[in-house]
């Protein structure tokens, strides 16, 4: 029986119905969102022929729906069978084929990939040799270069590996080769996925889909999952068609994928809920497929050096709390919050897979378009039903000012820019240039932000106490190149 003494398929199909009637689209300003939609609404809004979902709750797989047609025209509904393509999210799959060789002592996440690779080498730079390690390719910072990769026609000769890492004819992309001290920085690279994918194809002498199906697929149970590229013909008939602008379908129905580790994985929600559910399971102390707790752990440990000082008390990085392990991203601190993902993007589809490692709760969308906003309303819909932690924004705490009248006046930057600060009633007003004065709200004495923008205030302090400087914010902070394109930092003249 579910809940209140309803039965429990009745209560899993009402709650199936409250997220596909219930997607909140965002609007222009932080935190707000428009008026709910339903998912069929959306999905002729925003041109998207069939989506795939895939709810975990309770540490297990709750549901898994299709939605839509396979083919924009056509009468071919998904069903949670239909194959998409996973995209990027190939890649934390594939991770879990490395680290099964390095949990059986035949792989060395710290070795020089150099001693595995036999068909192919780490390019040397003049007289300098670089050093890649497993590690860093799986966390990208291994310093290689080439995001992503746009796929081939069906039509086009197909690379070989090799010919990838290497930019050769027929391969459509730059080759493969460090351009930064390996081991210092994040920079995501799809290039070292299918440098790792050659160091697991020379250790093992066998075809790459085939190690897949061995070491993760066939374990799993992820029997509607395939590396093979292109796609095996008894297995299209159960395969979306991409759709890359405006529900048009793709003239060749897909692209093809050889850099299979980092983009090849044709599969389900399901399928890749599963391994959502196998992670939870191990880390909850449940007895392991495959994978042992302490390599789970390890795979969402934070890799990049400057992420692990301090890591156990808050995770950073990536912008957001964010930071990238082993495969996985992952963030949301300690606790219930903490949760892993990965999103993947091949030309007309997008996938999203989110699952929060203590609660076991989290979910798969896959769609055949490229409407990542449409998928991000579905998430926010199952996290509103399944009550995620730290999804929507929590409403900011508005303190009362002791002394308002102190952060007023005249705000210059080394540029001109004035900024004019005014108190009325002991609150806070902000004007720039011709603008009517903009109210700012404080959170504490010396941050403010403005309900009406997306704007943000902060001051500073000389040791006296009096303000001195203000640094303005707009649209957030991602990153921290957007960090410094955003602010305005601006000197207080008395």
């Amino acid at each position: 029986m579910g809940k209140r003494g309803i039965p429990m398929q009745q209560s899993v199909d009402e709650r199936i119905e409250r997220v596909i009637n219930h997607l909140l689209p965002a609007t222009a300003l932080e935190g707000k969102f428009g008026s709910p939609k339903t998912l069929y609404e959306q999905l002729a809004y925003y041109r998207t022929p069939g989506i795939s979902i895939a709810v975990i709750n309770d540490f297990e797989i709750e549901w898994a729906r299709g939605f839509g047609v396979c083919e924009a025209g056509t009468k071919s509904e998904v069903t949670p069978d239909t194959l998409f393509q996973a995209a990027s999210i190939s890649k934390p799959v594939f991770a879990l084929a490395v680290m099964r060789l390095v949990q059986e002592g035949r792989l060395n996440l710290d070795e020089d990939v150099n001693n595995y690779l036999t068909s192919w080498r780490v390019p040397a730079i003049g007289d300098w040799q670089p050093r890649v390690t497993l590690r860093q390719l799986l966390s990208h910072t291994a310093g290689l270069t080439i995001h992503g990769f746009p796929g081939y026609r069906n039509s086009e000769p197909l690379p070989t590996t090799v010919q990838v890492l290497n930019g050769e004819p027929p391969a459509n992309t730059d080759k493969v080769q460090v351009n930064i001290i390996p081991g210092l920085h994040y920079r995501y690279s799809g290039g070292g996925t299918t440098v790792a994918q050659q160091v697991l194809v020379d250790l093992l002498l066998q075809p790459f889909p085939e190690i897949m199906r061995e070491l993760v697929l066939d374990p799993l149970g992820m029997t509607n999952s395939t590396y093979q590229q292109p796609l095996p013909n008894d297995w299209l008939a159960r395969a979306a068609t991409a759709h890359p602008f405006s529900g048009i379908p793709l003239e060749g129905k897909h692209h093809v994928y050889p850099e299979m580790a980092a983009a090849g994985l044709w599969t389900t929600a399901s399928d890749l809920a599963k391994v959502g559910v196998e992670l939870l399971r191990v880390l909850r102390g449940l007895p392991p497929t495959v994978w042992s707790k302490q390599t789970i752990e390890e795979m969402l440990r934070p890799q990049q050096p400057e992420q692990t000082q301090g890591a156990n008390q808050s995770f950073v990085g990536l912008g957001n709390g964010l930071f990238v392990g082993l495969g996985f991203f992952a963030g949301g601190g300690i606790g219930d919050g903490f949760y892993f993902f990965h999103s993947g993007r091949n030309e007309g589809f997008v996938s999203l897979m989110r699952v929060y490692a203590h609660i076991g709760k989290g979910a798969v969308v896959m769609l055949n378009s490229d409407e990542i906003e449409l998928m991000q309303e579905v998430m926010r819909a199952i996290a509103l039903e399944y009550d995620w932690p730290d999804v929507f924004p929590q409403e900011k705490t508005i303190i009362t000012l002791s002394q308002a009248q102190s952060y007023s006046g005249l705000y210059l930057t080394k540029s001109g820019l004035q900024f004019k600060v005014v108190s009325r009633d002991g609150n806070l007003f902000l004007q720039s240039g011709l603008q009517p004065p903009l109210q700012f709200f404080p959170t504490s004495e010396l941050e403010f932000f403005a309900k009406a923008v997306n704007t943000s205030i902060s001051f500073e302090k000389d040791d006296a106490g009096n303000i001195t400087a203000m640094t303005l914010s707009q649209t957030g902070v991602t990153s921290l190149r957007q960090q410094a394109d955003e602010q305005i930092r601006a000197e207080r003249q008395e």
